[in-house]
């Protein structure tokens, strides 16, 4: 298992990538159990009001949260690559740019 951790403005984003031989999540929209690698991570998006209030770069920020949406891939390249751009794309969707995201992946079991 691998989390792959994005931090930026003072806050921190983490999600997990299930390796091949690991039981990822089983629930609705979960992908085919037969995907060799899975990426689970929060999505969550800048609203105007409500939300849970953030503070972000010194800034409050009202961010709402999506269901999080597993992803199957066929090799961990690609689920980590996949991993790193929806982890970027998380702080630009409240206004923080991509390239000020740290991405970091560290296993967290040995499998």
């Amino acid at each position: 298992m691998l989390q792959v951790q994005g931090s930026a403005g003072g806050t921190t984003l983490t999600g997990t990538v299930y390796e091949r031989g690991e039981d990822a999540p089983s629930f609705k929209g979960a992908p085919d159990e037969d995907a060799p690698y899975v990426w689970v991570c929060d999505e969550f998006y800048e609203v105007e009001s409500g939300g849970l209030v953030q503070e972000i770069a010194g800034t409050d920020v009202h961010v709402a949260f999506e269901t999080p949406m597993p992803r199957g891939f066929d090799t961990r390249d690609q689920a980590i690559d996949a991993a790193r751009d929806h982890v970027r794309l998380q702080f630009a969707r409240i206004g923080i740019p991509e390239t000020d995201v740290d991405v970091t992946v560290e296993r967290t079991i040995e499998p």
